[in-house]
């Protein structure tokens, strides 16, 4: 992770402080334009799609519940929606959801490419926590009801929203020294996950972040060349 300084960065209200100063500054009272773009790409650059993960951590567990909590709250939707849900795993809660992928997958997946499999699922589970991000139909359906022309595109909006507040844990849990990675084991253990914790009924699981101290850094990562993908119009 990136030094202290840049705990400033995260994108969402957590009172990460840091050190520079002869006292702590909370994130919620800092002044506008105290964070240069530069800092803040340094921090997106340094996220990395992180597999192999110890069981520690680097803080402890109530930040990490502190990041989600805020990700979750300050991250914008369309219309207000506010339609992302997450379930925080910790200890034996954190184990049992991978023992659930394991034994879905054990059943269902011939044994010679159920053991590449296994050895994946066993990383995740050898982290120290796991992110359950979920996106709620009621609050989408609520709005289609209430804006039928823009049906069709609220459960997308509510996709977008999603992914927001999922790279907004990614980048704090990175300021913090903690690796992470995203996967999508639904709907394979979705049925065990909403009767093991009892969660509603209209939360749909959309992804899991398994997440931990880094036991080793990421890979190479290689780019399209941006010219391909960025157009610009003067």
């Amino acid at each position: 992770g990136i030094n202290a300084e840049y705990g400033i960065l995260s994108l969402i209200s957590v009172e990460l402080t840091y050190h520079a100063m002869s006292q702590e500054v909370s994130y919620n009272t800092l002044p506008k334009n105290v964070v240069s773009g530069e800092v803040l790409f340094q921090l997106i650059k340094n996220r990395r799609t992180i597999y192999a993960l110890s069981s520690e951590s680097t803080v402890p567990d109530s930040k990490v519940q502190e990041i989600v909590e805020q990700a979750v709250l300050h991250v914008p939707s369309s219309f207000n929606s506010q339609p992302t849900r997450a379930v925080i795993l910790f200890n034996n809660n954190h184990t049992k959801v991978w023992q659930f992928a394991l034994d879905k997958l054990q059943a269902k997946l011939p044994a010679e490419q159920f053991a590449v499999t296994e050895k994946k699922l066993k990383n995740f589970q050898a982290a120290h926590g796991t992110i359950l991000y979920f996106e709620d139909a009621k609050a989408t359906e609520e709005l289609q009801k209430k804006f039928p022309s823009y049906a069709d595109r609220f459960p997308e909006w509510a996709s977008h929203t999603s992914g927001m507040v999922q790279l907004t844990v990614w980048l704090a849990l990175e300021n913090e020294g903690l690796g992470a990675s995203l996967q999508h084991y639904n709907p394979i253990i979705d049925e065990d996950v909403r009767k093991e914790w009892n969660l509603p009924s209209e939360w749909r699981l959309v992804a899991q972040m398994p997440f931990g101290k880094p036991v080793s850094p990421a890979g190479e990562k290689s780019f399209v060349p941006i010219q391909e993908r960025v157009k610009t119009f003067f």
